[in-house]
């Protein structure tokens, strides 16, 4: 299946000074929302009824399913990449009361990593997205 390109919109204006002063919340906001494009996109093909595509995709964007895709990037992360999964983990406030804290922090750390890529370097974004194992 052909993965979603991202490509940062021509109208968005954050200069590099603006995209280093976001928190890592808000880093993870926009990370959560690529991420959940990315699985939609994945899933989209064959097509099927729109209850399926929920389930396959809530499988997917569920924190413990980042978490494993986390740990299957992080020996290709970059040492500046790292420290934005640091960033991330010790910016998770808050944790669902169905996870366990590190699963959430974890899953954070991803969203965190994926929101500043798709700002900053979305070639590298698409590399990372790639990697991942989406059938398991």
């Amino acid at each position: 299946m052909e993965q979603v390109v991202f490509n940062t919109q021509p109208g968005l204006s954050l200069s590099p000074a603006d995209i280093k002063r976001l928190s890592p919340s808000a880093l993870a906001y926009l990370g959560d929302a690529v991420y959940e494009l990315h699985i939609r996109t994945h899933y989209l093909m064959p097509p099927k009824r729109s209850r399926d595509y929920h389930h396959q995709v809530v499988a997917q964007v569920r924190a413990e399913s980042q978490a494993r895709h986390l740990h299957s990037l992080e020996p290709h992360l970059t040492p500046v990449e790292l420290e934005l999964l640091k960033r991330g983990r010790n910016g998770a406030t808050g944790c669902p009361r169905r996870l366990d804290p590190e699963t959430y922090q974890q899953a954070t750390s991803l969203e965190t990593l994926i929101g500043y890529l798709y700002l900053t370097d979305c070639q590298r974004l698409n590399q990372l997205l790639a990697q991942l194992d989406l059938e398991g």
